[in-house]
C-alpha cells in the first residue's frame, strides 16, 4: 500500500516539482512613502516573451502591418502566457526582514499578486526577493530587486527623479530591449520614477484590446520588454491612469464600450495591473523636508467632455477638489509638485481637444485650478498626455508647467515645432523624459532628456 502511495505522489507532483516558473513581465514597487510599498509581480509560464514578428508601418505611431486581432493571445507578438502558482515577497535592509504570506495566483487575477508592505524605515534601502513556485512541492525560482523609502519629513537630502508617459507597444526604438529612454533613465539612478498614464494603449493596433484578455495582453507584453523589467526592478513607481489604458479615447464614465471592454471593467483591470490600492485614485506623497507630490486622478470622476462648460462641470470631481485644497494649505513641504496625466496650463490644440484643464471645454475648473496652485509658492506641474517636450508658463497666473513628451520618437506628433505660443519657454516635438533634481531645500532643476539620454534643454528654480 505504501509502495501505491509513493507511485501515486510522484505521479501527481513529480512534474509540478520540476517545473519552471518566471517573472518575465518583472515586478513592481510601488506607492513608495517612508514607511511602506506595495510590491506587484505576475508569474508567468515562458521565461520570454513571444517574439515581435510582424513588420511595422512608418512612424509616427508605428502600427504593425495585417495583424490578426482575433489570433489566439497566447500567439500574439509580446505575448507571455500567465502561470497559477504562487509568490512570496521578502523585503531585506541591513538590520531587519520582513516577509509576505504565500499568495496564490490566478486567471482570475491574470496570475498577479501584490502585497502592502508597513511599518518599514524611512531612508533605507531594502533589497527584494520575489519568490515564486508552480505548486507547493515545487521548485522555487526567484527575482531581484531594490528601492529606498523616502525620507523623513525633516530630512533635506538631495535626491532626483524620472517622468515619462505615453508608450505604445509597437512604437519601441529598440528591437531589444525595447525603450531607450528606459536604460538611459535607469542610468540616472532616480529615488522613484513617475509614470503620468498611457502607459498601454487599448485602442492602438496589436491587437484592440476589445475585451478583458486582450486589455491584460497590453500590459504583460510590454512590461516584458527587457529595458521596462530592469528599470523598474530597482525603480519605486507612481503611476497615473489616463484615456487610453482605461478604454479609449478621451475614456470617461459615460463612454460607450470599446468592443466588449466596459469602462468599469477597464478600471478593474488598471487597478488589477498595478501597485496601488483599489481605492486610492488620487494621492499625495512627501519626499523629505522639501518636497510634496500630488498626484491628482482625471477619470473616474469626470464630467462628459459634451457637456457645456459649467461651475458644476469636473474632471476631478468635488471630493477631489476639496482634498487637494485641504492637503495644500496643510503641507509644510518647501516644493510643491503636482502631477497630472493631462495638461493644465497647456497650451493645447485649438481644435478637436476638449478634454482637459488647458482646453475650453473645461476652462471653469482649469482657470480656478491654476490660480490654487499659483497662490502656493515654488509650485509646478508636470504632465503627461502630450506627445511633444514643452516648458510653459501662464500669462495669467505664471504658473508652469512640465511636460514630458512621448517615451519614443516613434510616438511624438501632434504640434507643428514651428508654432511657439506665448506660453511657450521651451517646444521640442521629439520624444525622451523628464529628470527632476532636488536640491535640498534651495533649488530644483528640470531637465529635458531627448531619447537617447541627451540634456536638451533644463531650468533651474531657486526656492522662496
Amino acid at each position: 500500500m505504501r509502495i501505491i502511495l509513493l507511485y501515486i505522489f510522484i505521479l501527481v507532483f513529480g512534474f509540478t516539482a520540476n517545473a519552471q516558473v518566471y517573472f518575465t513581465s518583472g515586478i513592481k514597487i510601488g506607492e513608495v512613502s517612508d514607511t511602506s510599498a506595495i510590491l506587484l509581480t505576475r508569474l508567468s509560464a515562458q521565461e520570454k516573451a513571444n517574439p515581435v514578428t510582424h513588420e511595422r508601418r512608418n512612424p509616427p505611431m508605428r502600427h504593425p502591418i495585417d495583424f490578426d486581432n482575433d489570433m489566439p493571445i497566447e500567439k500574439m507578438d509580446g505575448a507571455v502566457k500567465g502561470q497559477k502558482g504562487m509568490v512570496r515577497f521578502i523585503l531585506k535592509s541591513a538590520n531587519e526582514e520582513h516577509r509576505s504570506k504565500w499568495i496564490h495566483t490566478v486567471k482570475d487575477s491574470d496570475f498577479i499578486a501584490k502585497n502592502a508592505f508597513t511599518n518599514l524605515k524611512s531612508n533605507t534601502l531594502y533589497k527584494v526577493e520575489v519568490q515564486g513556485k508552480k505548486g507547493f512541492f515545487s521548485k522555487v525560482n526567484t527575482t531581484l530587486g531594490e528601492f529606498s523609502t523616502a525620507p523623513a519629513n525633516n530630512d533635506d537630502s538631495d535626491f532626483n527623479f524620472t517622468v515619462s508617459t505615453c508608450q505604445y507597444f509597437w512604437d519601441f526604438d529598440d528591437p531589444i530591449r525595447g525603450f531607450k529612454a528606459y536604460d538611459h533613465m535607469r542610468q540616472l539612478k532616480p529615488a522613484f520614477h513617475c509614470q503620468t498614464g498611457d502607459y498601454v494603449y487599448y485602442d492602438k493596433p496589436g491587437p484592440l484590446a476589445y475585451n478583458i484578455d486582450q486589455a491584460r495582453h497590453k500590459w504583460s507584453a510590454i512590461n516584458a520588454w527587457p529595458s521596462l523589467e530592469e528599470f523598474y526592478r530597482y525603480t519605486p513607481l507612481y503611476i497615473q491612469k489616463d484615456d487610453h489604458d482605461v478604454l479609449d479615447d478621451d475614456a470617461n464614465p459615460y463612454s460607450k464600450p470599446y468592443g466588449k471592454l466596459t469602462f468599469e471593467e477597464g478600471i478593474e483591470v488598471w487597478y488589477e495591473q498595478n501597485p496601488i490600492e483599489r481605492n486610492n485614485p488620487y494621492r499625495t506623497f512627501r519626499w523629505g523636508k522639501s518636497l510634496q507630490l500630488w498626484f491628482v486622478e482625471g477619470r473616474e470622476s469626470r464630467s462628459d467632455n459634451k457637456d457645456p462648460d459649467s461651475e458644476s462641470k469636473t474632471i476631478l470631481g468635488k471630493e477631489q477638489k476639496d482634498w487637494l485644497v485641504k492637503t495644500m494649505n496643510e503641507s509644510d513641504a518647501t516644493i510643491k509638485l503636482l502631477i497630472s496625466p493631462t495638461p493644465i496650463v497647456g497650451p493645447d490644440r485649438a481644435k478637436g481637444k476638449n478634454d482637459n484643464h488647458s482646453n475650453k471645454a473645461f476652462a471653469i475648473e482649469g482657470d480656478w485650478l491654476r490660480e490654487l496652485l499659483a497662490e502656493q509658492q515654488n509650485v509646478f506641474v508636470i504632465c503627461g498626455d502630450r506627445h511633444w517636450q514643452y516648458v510653459s508658463q501662464d500669462l495669467k497666473t505664471g504658473l508652469m508647467e512640465f511636460s514630458s513628451g512621448a517615451t519614443s520618437d516613434e510616438h511624438a506628433q501632434g504640434w507643428n515645432p514651428e508654432d511657439v505660443m506665448p506660453e511657450h519657454q521651451f517646444l521640442r516635438v521629439k520624444g525622451g523624459f523628464l529628470g527632476v533634481s532636488i536640491k535640498g531645500c534651495s533649488e530644483i532643476v528640470f531637465d529635458h532628456y531627448d531619447v537617447d539620454g541627451n540634456i536638451v534643454n533644463s531650468v533651474t528654480k531657486s526656492l522662496r
